[in-house]
């Protein structure tokens, strides 16, 4: 009798891990995915994209800074964005140093020169980042991961990258 609730438990133990495997090998993806989930703990935002500035582009801070990408935080509570980056298609990044975004708040990150504040921060560029015919801006958190992003210029078939 033994012998039987010893093959028993053993292979209960092995359909609980087989099971197990399973579960965690479906779980996996969705947890290890670089992109395409939002990070559910912040639910920062990008909200608006400012691409093209209005008028000549001719590189002056004020038509820089008239560039911009707004970030809200959708919750009550303050979110540290110190770490986190914000970037275009071809690589060009801005990483913010030390900022907390309130809750309920929106933040513009614009460009060019300019002297940081609760709602804007600067890029201190001196060229344009945000392609005027399409581009994607993509938000990531301290940890590389994925939060969000937007796209313009692209038809209803096309590709980011």
């Amino acid at each position: 009798m033994s012998a039987f609730v010893s093959v028993s438990a053993r292979r209960l133990a092995a359909a609980a891990l087989a099971a197990g495997a399973v579960v965690g090998a479906v779980a996996l993806p969705a947890s290890a995915a670089d992109h395409g989930r939002p990070d559910s703990r912040s639910r920062v935002e990008i909200s608006a994209v400012q691409y093209d500035s209005p008028g000549r582009d001719d590189r002056s801070n004020r038509s820089l800074n008239q560039e911009w990408v707004e970030l809200t935080n959708t919750t009550r509570h303050a979110v540290s964005l110190d770490g986190w980056t914000l970037k275009d298609e071809s690589g060009h990044a801005y990483t913010f140093d030390g900022y907390r975004l309130a809750g309920r708040a929106t933040v513009r990150v614009h460009t060019g020169e300019g002297r940081d504040t609760r709602s804007d921060l600067y890029q201190d560029r001196r060229a344009y980042v945000w392609n005027n015919d399409r581009d994607t801006a993509t938000l990531r958190n301290d940890r590389g991961r994925f939060v969000d992003d937007e796209s313009w210029g692209y038809g209803r078939r096309g590709h980011r990258h």
